[in-house]
């Protein structure tokens, strides 16, 4: 019979696999990004709906967005910061800064 593992153990043997990693770090940047428009649209007392007609989106693409569905383009990052009262910045730093 086979070792019991915890969690964390096949989650690093899994991560170990460069597309895995690849995978798990672009679902963690669709997941962090569409937890901040989120956030911040409802700071602002704003539905979905009005929030996709500001950014002349529709409102399940912004649902989309929001649950970390979709990978955006930079276009729509500036239409939905612009839509939040906001201005996208994009800008690097390095690995170590970085969780």
């Amino acid at each position: 019979m086979s070792e019991r593992r915890s969690w964390n153990e096949l989650r690093d043997e899994t991560l170990a696999s460069p597309e895995a990693r690849e995978a798990y770090d672009a679902a963690r940047i669709r997941f962090e990004l569409g937890s901040a428009v989120r956030e911040r649209r409802e700071a602002l007392a704003m539905t979905q709906a009005q929030l996709a007609q500001r950014a002349g989106l529709q409102q399940p693409a912004v649902a989309r967005f929001e649950a970390g569905g979709t990978m955006p383009t930079l276009p729509l990052l500036e239409r939905l910061a612009m839509a939040l009262g906001l201005r996208l910045r994009v800008g690097f730093e390095p690995l170590d800064r970085t969780s």
